[in-house]
């Protein structure tokens, strides 16, 4: 394998972490957050019985890891019910953290969920976990390119976000951050070369960066996903995506009768939103958007609740708000 992959690894390393405020020999590429998350989970040594302490927000896929190795690891895995609406960041933080016991070793929380669009006021739940002692692991999978990022003051000890989703870049560009401190701790989910052909001085990037037969040109484009965003201004676009996405949202809940679950403001919503709707077949309701309307977005049951989450980026405008609305006009009686 030639060395010069290597040389563009570390420049695209180099580019995202300038972007989201970190060292660039603190994070490696991998596939998409599962992944990253199972690195960590099969990584990390965990004391009989101590907990890890979550949401009942967080993504189907990462509950179900966390859960499957529960029994091998030892550690109890708690969900703790976050009920809607929510109201305040600080409200918010302060309910959460009154989960935390003297069991509790991890903090895994979503930065924004992915079934209730919500951005979780997670600065203020890494200080209370470093100041309780407890490592902190955040899933940002929609955090690059929608809402500011900077992990430096953040301060997690472990960080993953996609870089698909709103950073525009390949499928397969997910990052993992790990804090200096704990690097040792990480083990690579498949031992490949490592150093025998990766020219990395951190045993970190080394044993986990690279696996010699898997395609880099998802990871490799970041670079350019930095720079086009860059480039164009896109900051603008989000700023008008942001506001589209909040008053469709009061138009979607004047059509659908049904309550706000957060505040309408920067403290929880970015690009989507998600909203409750009035109707038992939610496959029913996803399929003819689909088929009757030409419109993509996920209808789904979550907590015995059923809702519908649309977004907006630099492609969408106020027609396509309209199409949304006049077509569940039609749909939801």
């Amino acid at each position: 394998m030639s060395q010069d992959i290597y040389t563009h690894l570390e420049k695209a390393r180099t580019d995202l972490g300038n972007f989201i405020g970190c060292d660039a020999n603190d994070l490696f590429f991998v596939q998409n957050p599962t992944t990253a998350i199972n690195t960590v989970i099969r990584s990390l040594d965990f004391e009989r019985d101590c907990e890890v302490l979550s949401s009942n927000h967080e993504y189907g896929a990462l509950v179900r890891a966390w859960n499957w190795f529960h029994k091998e690891k030892g550690y109890r895995f708690v969900q703790r019910d976050m009920p809607l609406p929510v109201f305040s960041h600080q409200e918010f933080a302060d309910y959460f953290c009154e989960g935390i016991t003297d069991r509790t070793r991890f903090i895994f929380l979503s930065h924004i969920t992915s079934a209730t669009g919500l951005i979780f006021p997670v600065d203020e739940i890494c200080k209370r976990a470093r100041t309780n002692g407890i490592l902190s692991i955040i899933d940002g999978a929609h955090v690059p390119g929608h809402i500011p990022l900077n992990i430096k003051e953040m301060d997690p000890d472990i960080y993953t976000g996609a870089c698909h989703k709103w950073l525009s870049a390949p499928k397969g560009s997910t990052f993992l951050y790990v804090k200096k401190e704990i690097q040792e701790k990480i083990k690579p989910l498949v031992v490949s070369w490592g150093n025998d052909v990766d020219p990395s001085r951190s045993t970190f990037l080394y044993n986990n960066q690279y696996q010699g037969t898997t395609d880099p040109s998802a990871y490799l484009a970041v670079s350019e996903a930095i720079k086009f965003q860059t480039e164009n201004k896109w900051e603008s676009i989000k700023k008008r995506c942001i506001e589209l996405t909040r008053t469709t949202r009061d138009r979607v809940l004047n059509v659908l009768g049904t309550p706000e679950i957060c505040p309408k403001t920067d403290e929880w919503l970015g690009q989507m939103a998600s909203v409750l709707i009035p109707h038992k077949d939610v496959d029913q309701i996803e399929e003819d958007l689909l088929f009757q309307f030409h419109i993509v977005i996920p209808v789904f049951e979550w907590q015995d609740q059923n809702f519908l989450r649309f977004s907006f980026n630099a492609y969408n405008d106020d027609s396509d708000a309209d199409k949304l609305v006049s077509a569940l006009k039609k749909l939801i009686p």
